[in-house]
C-alpha cells in the first residue's frame, strides 16, 4: 500500500499572482536564475527554460541599481512572450532603499523575499525591514521571510545563547543554532503582522546545508505556527550529492505534511542546465505521489541478462519525448501526467512491469527470442520485432495518449 501524505499543517493560503500556495494549494516548485538580473536578455531567456521546465515560481537577484532598473523590463519581455511566471526579488542588505527608489521594480515583483540576518544591522535593522515590509503593503505583495544558516541574525543567537545558558541542562551548539532559525523566522513574522501584514501573506524558510539539521528546524517550526512554509537546503551542493541530499531531506519533510514550496539549490556543472534543479523538485513530488508532471518511465537497472544497451537507450529515448512533448500534451490531454510507460530489459519482470504500466515493453534479453511484446493496459497487444522497435513503440505511445487522454471535444473536432 502506497502511504498518503497527511494533509499539510499550514491552514493559510498565500496568493502570488495566479499562484496560491499554502492550505490546501499545491506544493509548488521554485527556481532561482543565476544570470546577472541586469542582463536583461539573458535573464529573460532563463526565466523562459526555467519556467518551460516547470517552475512556477522564478526567483531574481535584486542587489544594486542596475538589476533593479532591469526587473520593469524582464517583467514586460515576458509578458510579451506569454509568460506570466511569478517572479520574486530576492533582496540583502539594500533591499529597503531599492523598493524605495525603484518603485517599478517593486510593482513588477510578485513577491519579496526578506533575509531578516542582514536586512540591517544593530539599531537599523528594526527601521529597513519596517521599510520592506511597508512597501509590500503599499503594492500589495506577499513576502518571505527568509532565514539563513550563513546569514543568521547575530542578536537574535545571542538572546538564544544567553537563554540557554540558564537553562538547568543546557542545549548543545546545534540545538541553540536551529533554535535562534525559528525564532529569528517567527520573530520577524510577528513584526510584520505588527506592521499591518497580513498573516497570509507571510511564507517563512529556515534554509541549512545538512539534511538533519533541516528536518529538525522544519518540524519544530511548522508545530509552532501555522504560516506556508518554504522548504530547501540553501547550498545543497553538486550533482548526486546535491540530489541525494535534497531528496533525503525534503522527502521525510513533505510526507510528515510540512512545506508549500520547495526549491533544490543545486550547484550547477560549468555551464550546466540550470533546469536540472526543476526537474528534481518535479520528481521528488512525483515520486511521492504528491504531484504530477510528466509521464513516468519504469526501467530496469540493467544485469547479466542484460548486456545489450538496447532497452537502456529506449528508456532514455521515450524518457527525453515524453519531456519534450510535455509542454503541448499538457494544453491538450488532461491527466497525461499520470501516465506510466515501462521499458524493460528481459524476460524475468520485463512481461509483469509492462503489465503493471499503462503502456509496457519488455525488449529481449541476452539469449532470448529477439522479440518484443507490448502490453496496453495490462494487455498484451502486439510484438514488435526488427530495427524499428524503437519507433514503432514511441508510435504506441503517441495513439494511447490521444486515445486516453484527448477532452471528447478534441475527438468529436479533431
Amino acid at each position: 500500500m502506497i502511504a498518503t501524505p497527511i494533509k499539510r499543517r499550514q491552514s493559510y493560503q498565500c496568493r502570488i499572482d495566479s499562484v496560491l500556495t499554502g492550505g490546501d494549494a499545491p506544493v509548488m516548485v521554485q527556481s532561482m536564475t543565476n544570470t546577472d538580473t541586469a542582463d536583461i536578455d539573458g535573464t529573460v531567456a532563463q526565466v523562459i527554460a526555467l519556467a518551460d521546465a516547470g517552475s512556477e515560481i522564478v526567483r531574481l537577484t535584486v542587489n544594486n541599481e542596475e538589476s533593479a532598473k532591469a526587473v520593469p523590463a524582464i517583467y514586460e519581455k515576458l509578458l510579451a512572450s506569454g509568460y506570466t511566471t511569478p517572479l520574486v526579488g530576492d533582496f540583502h542588505y539594500n533591499g529597503h532603499t531599492l523598493l524605495r527608489d525603484y518603485p517599478e521594480a517593486a510593482q513588477a515583483l510578485a513577491k519579496y523575499r526578506i533575509n531578516p540576518g542582514n536586512v540591517g544591522f544593530a539599531d537599523k535593522h528594526d527601521a529597513q525591514f519596517a521599510m520592506m515590509i511597508e512597501t509590500a503593503l503599499t503594492y500589495d505583495k506577499p513576502v518571505r521571510i527568509g532565514v539563513n544558516w550563513g546569514s543568521l541574525d547575530q542578536q537574535v543567537m545571542a538572546r538564544v545563547m544567553d537563554e540557554n545558558s540558564r537553562r538547568e541542562i543546557p542545549l548543545d551548539a546545534a540545538a541553540v543554532a536551529r533554535e535562534a532559525l525559528v525564532r529569528s523566522a517567527l520573530d520577524s513574522a510577528q513584526q510584520a503582522e505588527a506592521i499591518g501584514m497580513k498573516r497570509e501573506h507571510i511564507i517563512l524558510s529556515c534554509k541549512v546545508s545538512r539534511a538533519q539539521d533541516l528536518i529538525a528546524v522544519y518540524r519544530d517550526l511548522a508545530t509552532r505556527c501555522n504560516y506556508a512554509l518554504h522548504l530547501g537546503l540553501t547550498e545543497a551542493g553538486m550533482g548526486s550529492k546535491g540530489i541525494v541530499a535534497s531528496t533525503a531531506a525534503l522527502s521525510v519533510l513533505l510526507q510528515e505534511g510540512i512545506g508549500d514550496t520547495i526549491r533544490i539549490s543545486l550547484t550547477p556543472e560549468p555551464n550546466g542546465d540550470r533546469t536540472q534543479e526543476v526537474r528534481v523538485a518535479q520528481e521528488i513530488l512525483q515520486s511521492l505521489s504528491i504531484r504530477s508532471f510528466t509521464p513516468q518511465v519504469t526501467a530496469c537497472p540493467g544485469c547479466g541478462r542484460t548486456t545489450s544497451i538496447v532497452f537502456q537507450e529506449l528508456a532514455e529515448q521515450i524518457q527525453n519525448y515524453l519531456r519534450t512533448q510535455m509542454p503541448i500534451w499538457k494544453t491538450r490531454y488532461r491527466g497525461v501526467e499520470d501516465m506510466n510507460v515501462a521499458v524493460m530489459g528481459c524476460i524475468v519482470n520485463g512481461p509483469g512491469e509492462s503489465k503493471h504500466a499503462n503502456i509496457g515493453i519488455s525488449l529481449p534479453g541476452t539469449g532470448e527470442t529477439p522479440s518484443a511484446p507490448v502490453f496496453v493496459d495490462g494487455k498484451k497487444t502486439v510484438t514488435l520485432r526488427g530495427t524499428n522497435i524503437a519507433s514503432e513503440f514511441q508510435q504506441i505511445v503517441e495513439d494511447y495518449v490521444e486515445r486516453t487522454y484527448a477532452t471528447q471535444e478534441e475527438k468529436t473536432y479533431g
